[in-house]
């Protein structure tokens, strides 16, 4: 049975929940209320706060910071030094900690490296974002985010693949449809 790994140089908080096979690397810190899920992994100086919620199978890079309100779901990928807020009007002399928003990615869900997520919006299913984009307003499933801000640039398949004009996967041949702006997999099952 795969067993959680915890570095000697990480941060457990009493009461934070760590899923069977998680991996926590170097100069981690989760802090007490949080909730990791099974089979994560958390590179190197990464930060989970209070709340803050990762379903299983998340990969967590370097240097990513998860606030309060943050919550992921299964097989979302947050790239390096990627960055997600928690108040839209942060001063330094205003206490703000009861205006937290929560920020909800997805399953499947990819963050680029260096991105920026504005908290309050909520990341579709298996949308990916790519590296240094700033994410303003909700993004559609299956939906390729790039830019700054981030817009729309076309759609990927499940496994990451960029989709053509016949919303087919190259990678795996999976059909999609898009009805009514969204893009689902034909075969929503497989």
């Amino acid at each position: 049975m795969n067993k959680t790994f915890i570095h000697e140089s990480a941060f457990i908080d009493a009461g934070a929940k760590i899923g069977e096979g998680t991996k926590i690397w170097h100069f981690c810190h989760v802090m007490g209320t949080a909730e990791i899920g099974e089979d994560c992994v958390l590179g190197q100086n990464v930060f989970v706060g209070n709340k803050a919620k990762l379903g299983n199978n998340v990969k967590v890079q370097n240097n990513v910071s998860l606030y309060e309100g943050v919550v992921c779901e299964d097989d979302v990928f947050l790239g390096p030094s990627m960055v997600f807020t928690n108040v839209i009007n942060p001063r330094s002399n205003v206490n703000r900690k009861e205006e937290f928003r929560k920020t909800l990615v997805k399953k499947g869900a990819s963050i680029g490296a260096n991105a920026t997520i504005v908290c309050g919006i909520t990341l579709g299913e298996y949308c990916f974002i790519g590296a240094g984009a700033v994410v303003t307003k909700d993004v559609l499933p299956f939906a390729l985010m790039v830019g700054v801000p981030a817009r729309q640039k076309g759609w990927v398949s499940k496994s990451g693949a960029i989709l053509g004009s016949d919303l087919i996967c190259p990678e795996t041949g999976e059909k999609y449809i898009l009805a009514n702006g969204f893009l689902k997999p034909q075969n929503p099952d497989t």
